[in-house]
């Protein structure tokens, strides 16, 4: 038997329940007769529905430039007309272009790593290194550059740690592994390894060349199909990964766990203590006595991709003039090798679902008569797979006022493979975006719960984190542990889901699913955006938060 919302709310508020007063301070939250109403009406089948539809082979997996994508943009345009919700992209259309570019390496590219005495170190292209094109210059060259060693690359003396202190890189190639000291907040570790903010660290610093290496056993990136930017109006890159926006930088590698011991080993360094000292916070930063020369040509392919843009009008005559985002990407990997005879990546959890979630709030509001203070943004991103581009080009360059977007509410890849008893609200805990958050699963009686899996630094591996780094409080609402046999292990069931579902041509409409927990989910996350449009006050980070200090209001 499924209890009504309005029923819910009802004794909630005539019991001043114990999970209620558990979850928050402050007092439950009171639902309109209208709103409530509106609640009732999401039915698990449409989101089905939207996601059948999305995830069908006759899209090839939704790849980012593809006619299969325009297939997804053309469906989701028609989907906000339908339900009456106003254009908000370019020139009074629903969309956003985005220009990507696809840069290749091309053949003779040249790598050597040489010791203090000149002799060059045995490297094997492919299985000791990699080199990347550039996304911006045909042409790169480092000539005998000094390598040095930067641990993590994280420069963050707020935190009291800063791997460049003390360390020359100017003219040199640095070389760093991905991680974070123990001490780290998880959400912090997260952001302090995205790689776009340690290649700036880098550049910042001086140097001229970056080495991401390997801490682990295993393959390297195969970059046969190239690596992708953004470009800005002017044509050069505006969102990269691999390459320092508005810099000269001529390298850019990355090499295997083997090879890092062995240049390590060139300066007498081990391997095994420096690993220790940066994972328990203390830099183990060194100039090595090995130098780097790298040569490269890039050709390109500049594609055409476009993120989806829609809106509802706010009521309030001077609030209206600010935005709550409701974002998902809409994109997926496309066709691929073949996995158990099937090759098209179809995305129904990721990232159909998403997209299908967002899609019902959208028709929540649709059928509101009075629309809340704040305006609705609906958004749709492209280049989420290929390294959170489009969300990355909305935020730096909204089809809106940048400064009057007040939050961003994401949805990616909910999970919806059992029933929804538990949350994590992914960043919300860095602002006051926390406490509608908490009124909203109080109301749902829904638990709220810490991230189970912080070493998957999920924080900064969906499009709500390109809104973080544009100084704008966000979240991103994920499955919690909770199940309803009490053994509360949902992340392990979904561990174990994933290793054969995950961005494999598994990720089906015939898959797991579980629509009823859908239903809950767009409801939770409504709720937690039409707060936000209601309250007078915009979302703040909290006083000393490492988000607001370091992205602040940009």
């Amino acid at each position: 038997m499924r209890i009504s919302l309005s029923s819910l709310s009802a004794a909630l508020l005539l019991s001043g329940s114990a999970y209620a007063q558990s979850q928050s301070a402050t007092a439950p939250l009171t639902v309109p007769k209208p709103v409530a109403a509106a609640l009732e009406q999401v039915k698990p089948a449409d989101i089905k529905a939207h996601i059948a539809y999305l995830a069908d082979d006759r899209l090839l997996g939704r790849k980012a430039g593809t006619p299969g994508y325009q297939m997804a943009v053309d469906y989701v345009t028609q989907q906000l007309k339908t339900l009456g919700v106003q254009p908000a992209g370019e020139g009074g259309t629903f969309i956003q272009k985005v220009r990507l570019r696809r840069a290749f390496l091309q053949p003779g590219a040249t790598f050597a790593a040489r010791d203090a005495q000149g002799a060059t170190l045995p490297l094997t292209a492919g299985q000791d290194y990699v080199v990347y094109p550039s996304p911006e210059l045909p042409a790169t060259s480092v000539q005998n550059a000094p390598l040095a060693f930067a641990g993590f690359g994280i420069s963050a003396p707020e935190l009291g740690y800063d791997d460049y202190a003390g360390l020359d890189v100017k003219g040199k190639v640095v070389m760093i592994v991905r991680g974070a000291p123990r001490t780290f907040a998880s959400t912090v570790a997260s952001a302090s390894q995205d790689l776009a903010g340690l290649l700036k660290a880098a550049i910042n610093h001086g140097a001229v060349g970056f080495i991401l290496a390997s801490a682990h056993a295993g393959a390297l990136p195969d970059l046969k199909t190239g690596t992708y930017s953004v470009l800005g109006a002017d044509g050069k890159v505006a969102v990269s990964r691999t390459f320092a926006v508005g810099s000269r930088q001529q390298f850019y590698g990355a090499v295997s766990a083997a090879t890092l011991q062995r240049m390590l080993q060139t300066s007498g360094l081990d391997t095994t203590q420096a690993f220790a000292a940066i994972r328990s916070g203390k830099p183990a930063s060194a100039g090595l006595k090995t130098t780097i020369s790298a040569s490269a040509q890039s050709t390109y392919k500049d594609i055409e991709s476009y993120n989806v843009v829609g809106k509802f009008v706010g009521s309030d005559a001077k609030l209206r003039d600010e935005y709550v985002v409701h974002s998902a990407h809409l994109d997926h990997l496309g066709v691929t090798a073949p996995v158990k005879g099937d090759s098209i990546n179809n995305g129904a959890h990721d990232n159909a679902s998403g997209v299908s979630c967002v899609l019902e709030i959208a028709k929540i509001y649709s059928k509101l008569k009075e629309k809340p203070k704040r305006t609705m943004l609906f958004a749709f991103m492209t280049g989420e797979e290929l390294g959170l581009l489009g969300s990355s080009a909305f935020a730096a360059n909204p089809t809106v006022p940048k400064a009057k977007i007040v939050a961003d509410i994401n949805m990616d890849m909910p999970t919806l493979i059992a029933p929804l008893l538990s949350v994590v609200a992914l960043g919300a805990p860095h602002s006051t975006l926390i406490e509608p958050v908490k009124k909203a699963c109080a109301y749902m009686a829904i638990d709220l719960e810490q991230d189970p899996e912080p070493e998957q630094n999920r924080f900064i591996r969906s499009d709500q984190y390109s809104f973080v780094t544009a100084g704008i409080p966000a979240l991103h609402i994920k499955y919690g542990n909770k199940t309803a046999d009490g053994r509360n292990n949902l992340s392990e069931d979904v561990q174990k889901w994933r290793a054969v579902t995950y961005h494999k041509p598994q990720d089906d409409i015939n898959g797991r699913f579980d629509f009823e927990a859908g239903r809950k989910y767009v409801q939770l996350c409504f709720l937690i955006g039409y707060q936000v449009a209601q309250d007078p006050a915009r979302p703040i980070w909290n006083q000393g938060d490492f988000f607001g200090q370091r992205y602040g209001r940009r």
